[in-house]
């Protein structure tokens, strides 16, 4: 089973995070200023979706329907895409709305999956801190040496280098805030408030039915 970020998801978010307290001290004000700051990459997120759109249908009518040469609307378009994927990547974690292969969650115990949640998130920083950290040596190699596009156009390559180091630091400080919940409040706790669908929903029945077996006790 997978499951991915919702709308509706998105739309209900603000008055979920107002309505819990999830990590205690001065992590939860960091939690805040994070959850702040993926809502407001998620609201221009989609503008510059929307802008992509209109960019290719633009570039769709001068190139096919006038007859005119283009020159930047392609990678402009390539930009915003870029942009709105990786800076909206931290906001989606936070929801827990990546696509992800749940095969073994029937498998296993909750205890068992619980501690496989946490592992994942581990190993999932380490891949992400590892992009970032790439993402930097990049955007500093094109800024130093004043690399550009290798089309008419020639944009410098600074842009999308940023937006993929600024993006994967902030999706690597969503890890380490869900990592460090785990370890206060469990791994079931972690970025899995109001589950729907998916691995979320699963460790609230296994939940569930582990105090069900212990009243019944």
């Amino acid at each position: 089973m997978s499951h991915a970020f919702d709308a509706a998801s998105a739309a209900a978010e603000p008055e979920r995070a107002a309505a819990r307290a999830r990590l205690p001290g001065p992590l939860a004000a960091i939690e805040a200023a994070i959850g702040g700051l993926n809502r407001l990459i998620l609201l221009f997120g989609g503008v510059a979706l929307v802008a992509a759109c209109l960019v290719l249908s633009y570039s769709v009518v001068i190139r096919y329907v006038l007859k005119v040469p283009t020159e930047w609307q392609d990678e402009t378009a390539v930009f915003l895409i870029v942009g709105a994927t990786f800076l909206s990547a931290a906001g989606v974690q936070a929801r827990r709305g990546h696509v992800a292969i749940e095969a073994l969650t029937g498998l296993l115990s909750p205890r068992i999956n619980r501690l496989r949640l946490l592992f994942a998130d581990v190993v999932s920083f380490g891949f992400v801190a590892f992009f970032a950290w790439k993402s930097w040596t990049l955007l500093h190699e094109a800024w130093v040496d004043g690399q550009i596009s290798q089309s008419t156009w020639g944009p410098p390559l600074w842009i999308p280098y940023s937006l993929m180091a600024v993006g994967m630091t902030l999706l690597a400080l969503q890890f380490l805030l869900q990592i460090a919940e785990a370890i206060a409040r469990g791994p079931e706790a972690a970025g899995f408030a109001d589950p729907k669908i998916g691995l979320g929903a699963d460790l609230e029945r296994a939940k569930k039915q582990d105090k069900r077996k212990d009243a019944a006790r």
